[in-house]
């Protein structure tokens, strides 16, 4: 995190990430249900071919308003159009309504190069695509799930919890319905995920998160198939319980609502229609650890029948105190934890499928053929990575521009990140296979003549600010190299434009070089798409031809209304999309912040939000 964060905000997104306590679920729903009327978007003819994969051998920015050019997509928005805003009055115990606000202009950021005059109309257009980040699906019925956390902080829980499926189908179908991109007109010619898939690194989960991107029908529910067995129908006022009328729980008494049905609804089947476009995807910690942070020599308890709802304040407080040191990477004390109050916890139907995966699953799970959709095979990943289990890969993005994966996830058992060695190694290899010249690490110039010379994205789960060298419990020597280790490797090739991460689920553009134009690039944080405010980007990157390049950034919501049912009767696949979103709005400490304040800073400043991103090539 950042120093710039608010305390409350700060604290909340630790617990989150750290405990794991996020989202899961689903809806009734059928394909194409998201889009005004029911239309499906007419295939994009002229989209460009699957590109070419190959494996590997806040701040408050001086930004000024501009003149966007905005062309309406054809079904799907942008955020330059309209945005999700809370209607209402704020107050004790209110629940305030979603309505469509106006949308947020776009912000030209000069702190690494100038904006020239005229340079609309020079633009050549060099890519388009779209960054999922943090979707968290999530078996919410898991025993692995520490919802317990709550009885420290109401925030340590999510009521949108049990519909992350019916809200990703929703960000689904908003890509396969948007347009050109509204500042080079290209179509997006893929999607990349930036980790943070799936939530508690069960094999069901990810079933879900592939079958969603690829296409098909999804069940979120595990256990009994015909009961759900989590905390929202446990009796305790601890949790939201919708479907009780008698339970005044404690989000009931801060305004939430009764939802008859809502909980058979939110594990019935839905149908995803799968990307349309290829899509690529970059591993999270959530992905790598059980909740982001547990040790996978937790499979039993995954696997098994008993799942813990509350525990005695101290139990809950020395596991607190676990996650936030990052000095318990075995989970000795949650499993202490668990084993102690084993008679006190509910019974559920124990389920193999919550049993936690290993990357050579991961690995193997993208490249089934079941899963290729729209492609690549493997979506990034090829057979050769299956041998050593890697899980970094660069690939082409579009004609003179290369996108670079990697994996900044510890699997020694904490949420932070960082980079092994072997690792930076390969990424230096691969930059300056793309880079004519670069700059060693005393500054030095050093050419390459051979090189390929290409624009160059890097994607990761991690921002710099949540890569650390903390000590890796994992079962090797290697050592670690944090955040600021990777912005000085990234900083030594002009190539580099971006670096395009999420994990803080804040939206958030960074400068980093800008003292030394020659070795300078944008680092792109995304929010999460379970938390507030549920954004995506399409990203956009067009040579100015004066010298420069810009980077577009524009947010994007998912095809859900912002309206919900007046009566929250509407429990279909749309209905449910809307209300996990407006849930999310009115989450603890958040609807009482907007605008301003705590929910403001996770949606970012406007020079976080839709942007163009000036930087130098000729540097």
């Amino acid at each position: 995190m950042t120093g710039t964060e608010p305390a409350a905000t700060l604290n909340r997104r630790r617990l989150l990430l750290a405990s794991g306590a996020a989202v899961a679920a689903g809806a009734a729903g059928t394909t194409g249900a998201f889009l005004p009327g029911g239309r499906r978007p007419p295939a994009t003819s002229d989209a460009p071919g699957h590109p070419d994969t190959r494996a590997p051998a806040p701040r408050d920015p001086a930004g000024r308003q501009s003149r966007a050019v905005r062309r309406p997509t054809p079904y799907g928005t942008t955020t330059l159009e309209t945005t999700a805003r809370l209607g209402g009055a704020a107050g004790p115990g209110s629940y305030r309504r979603l309505v469509p606000g106006p949308g947020w202009p776009l912000t030209v950021r000069t702190e690494l190069a100038a904006a020239g005059n005229g340079r609309q109309d020079r633009r050549t257009p060099l890519a388009c695509f779209v960054q999922f980040t943090d979707l968290h699906l999530t078996d919410v019925q898991n025993p692995l799930r520490t919802e317990f956390l709550r009885s420290r902080g109401a925030s340590a829980w999510r009521a949108q919890e049990a519909l992350t499926v019916a809200g990703a189908v929703a960000m689904v179908e908003q890509v396969n319905a948007l347009g050109p991109g509204p500042h080079t007109g290209l179509p997006p010619a893929f999607v990349m995920t930036t980790g943070d898939n799936v939530d508690n690194n069960s094999v069901i989960e990810l079933e879900w998160f592939l079958t969603l991107m690829s296409g098909g029908p999804i069940t979120p529910n595990s256990g009994d198939p015909a009961a759900y067995e989590g905390v929202q129908n446990s009796g305790l006022p601890l949790y939201w319980h919708p479907d009780d009328a008698a339970l005044r729980d404690l989000d009931k008494r801060r305004g939430l609502p009764l939802v008859p049905g809502f909980l058979e609804a939110a594990t019935r089947t839905v149908s995803s229609p799968g990307l349309r476009v290829p899509w690529y995807s970059t591993v999270g910690n959530h992905d790598d650890l059980p909740g982001g942070c547990l040790s996978p020599a937790l499979h039993d308890i995954a696997v098994g029948s008993r799942k813990l709802l509350s525990v005695p304040d101290a139990d809950a407080a020395a596991y607190a105190r676990a996650l936030r040191t990052g000095d318990d990477p075995r989970s000795e004390v949650l499993t202490s934890v668990l084993r102690r109050h084993a008679a006190s916890a509910r019974t559920v139907t124990p389920d193999e499928r919550r049993r936690p995966f290993t990357p050579h699953d991961y690995l193997a799970a993208h490249l089934d053929p079941a899963h290729t959709g729209a492609g690549p095979r493997g979506h990034g990943y090829t057979e050769d990575h299956l041998d050593g289990e890697r899980m970094y890969y660069s690939f082409r993005v579009a004609e003179n521009v290369v996108g670079v994966s990697i994996d900044t996830t510890y699997r020694g058992g904490h949420y932070e990140g960082s980079l092994g060695s072997e690792q930076l190694r390969w990424l230096e290899r691969t930059l300056a296979a793309h880079s004519s010249r670069s700059y060693d690490a005393d500054g030095r110039l050093v050419r390459r003549p051979g090189a390929d010379d290409a624009h160059i994205l890097v994607f990761s789960h991690h921002h710099s600010a949540g890569m650390t060298r903390r000590p890796d419990a994992a079962p090797t020597d290697e050592p670690r190299h944090d955040g600021a280790e990777v912005v000085a490797l990234l900083s030594r090739f002009p190539n580099v434009v971006a670096w395009i991460n999420g994990h803080s689920h804040v939206n958030r553009i960074t400068p980093h070089g800008h003292a030394t134009p020659a070795r300078s690039f944008w680092e792109v944080n995304t929010a999460s798409h379970v938390d507030y405010p549920h954004h995506a980007r399409l990203i956009e990157l067009a040579d100015n031809g004066d010298g420069t390049i810009s980077l577009f950034t524009t947010l994007i919501e998912s095809a859900a209304p912002h309206r919900t049912a007046p009566g929250f009767d509407d429990l279909s696949a749309v209905g449910l999309a809307s209300l996990y979103r407006e849930l999310a709005y009115n989450a603890p400490g958040l609807a009482a912040g907007m605008p301003g304040g705590v929910q403001e800073s996770w949606a970012g400043t406007a020079g976080d939000r839709n942007t163009e991103l000036l930087l130098g090539i000729t540097r």
